[in-house]
Formats: structure tokens, sequence, C-alpha cells
């Protein structure tokens, strides 16, 4: 059987990621790097399955805000959609700046599963949080290129190998579904489908609207023959 364009693509990364596994090497031990090499050795994530069956988790970064190439993300927040259905508990954040930079009474709560957590601001244990959070589930992220190239670095600083990982462009997917008059921000999504565009005050905030504004564009996908992650992977911004 033939592979599709998507599939070839994905094989690429997979063997890429191995590659660079292999010529780099994590740079945590013990514990951490059993943790690591557990979520490296994951199944390849099924992108053929309908949305139905199907688990997604959007993702927002923030960064240091300098507005330059030196910009590192500081912050990460996801919401899962699986099924379709958006779960409160199925959310995570976490703030990414060094222990020392962030004052006690300021350091945000990070965990995922609903569950009040643990402060800490060790990126290396956050950046492992959120690999188990994700497990293989395709990322979603309205502004897919900023958001790839800040958990690509994220990972990398934290962890020491790569992080290569099927991402959808959101804005992309959802100026083919809505072409008679595509809107160019979030918060202009939001507004249009009358979701409110007040929460997108931090990634976590962000995530979980954006998540909200996928649940519906699922539904239109679906509509639109677009059935399966590999159906959204391919709709990119020009």
């Amino acid at each position: 059987m033939p592979f599709s364009a998507a599939g070839f693509e994905l094989v690429a990364k997979l063997v890429g990621h191995a590659v660079d596994y292999l010529l780099g090497g994590p740079t945590v031990g013990g514990a951490n790097e059993v943790r690591l090499r557990r979520w490296l050795a994951l199944p390849a994530p099924q992108l053929t399955l309908p949305h139905a069956h199907a688990r997604y988790v959007v993702v927002a970064t923030a960064t240091t805000g300098t507005g330059s190439r030196r910009d590192r993300p500081c912050a990460i927040g996801a919401a899962g959609v699986a099924r379709m259905h958006l779960d409160l508990a199925d959310c995570f954040a976490a703030d990414l700046r060094p222990r020392r930079t962030v004052a006690e009474a300021d350091r945000p709560l990070r965990g995922s599963g609903g569950q009040t957590p643990v402060a800490d601001a060790e990126p290396a244990l956050d950046m492992l949080d959120f690999l188990e959070y994700l497990g293989q589930a395709p990322l979603v992220a309205f502004a897919v290129g900023p958001a790839r190239r800040d958990v690509e670095r994220a990972v990398k600083s934290a962890l020491g190998v790569p992080f290569r990982h099927p991402w959808i462009d959101f804005a992309a997917l959802l100026s083919t579904l809505y072409p008679e008059d595509p809107c160019a921000t979030l918060p202009a999504w939001l507004e249009r489908v009358g979701l409110a565009a007040g929460a997108v005050q931090d990634p976590l905030g962000n995530a979980f609207a954006t998540a909200q504004l996928l649940q519906m564009a699922l539904v239109a996908a679906d509509r639109a023959g677009l059935i399966s992650a590999a159906h959204l992977m391919a709709k990119r911004s020009a």
C-alpha cells in the first residue's frame, strides 16, 4: 500500500529524531532519562484516526519578549481535545523560567490533570511533564511557526534532544474551512464565532480558547471531508 505525503513526512521525521538522539543524546540522567526514553519509545502518532477517536493538544507559548531571535520560551500552556470534547482536567501549564528568576510569591502553578500542581521551575522536569502529558497526540497551534520554534527550543534546551512531532496549522485550517471572511488573529476568530476573546491573556488561556474553537472546527472539518489529523496537516499557511 503506497504511503501518502503525510506518511512519508512522518517517517522522515521519526528517522531524523532517532538519528539526532543517537548523535546528541539527552542531557538528563537517572530517573529523568528513564522518563525521556519512555516517551521517545512511544508508538508513532496515529494520524489517520477519525476526529471522533483522536486526541489533539492545542499549545501556546510565551517568550522573554525582547523581540529578537534570542527570545526564549518562558511559559507554555496546553489544552487537550479528545474525541472532539474539551475537558477541563486535560490541561497543562508550566513556567519555564529558571528558579532563581522567579519570586516565591509570584511563582505560577504547574501541572496537568486538573489537580493542584506543585510549584517547581525546573525546566527539565517541566518539559518531561509536558511530553508525558502530550503523549503522541498531534499538536495544534494558531501561530504554528512561533509555537513550534518555542517548543522545540524548550525541549532541546531542557532535555538535550530535538523535538520532532506532527503539527497542525490552525490558522490555515480555519481559513480553509471559512474562506468567505478569514480573520487574521485568534481574538478575531473567537469574536466571530461568539467566544470570549478576553481569556487570551496567557499561554493556558490562549490554548484553552483555541481548543474551544478547535472543537467547532473539527465538526466543520468532518463536513468538508477533512476527517483525520493527516488531512488537517495538509492545510498550511502560504
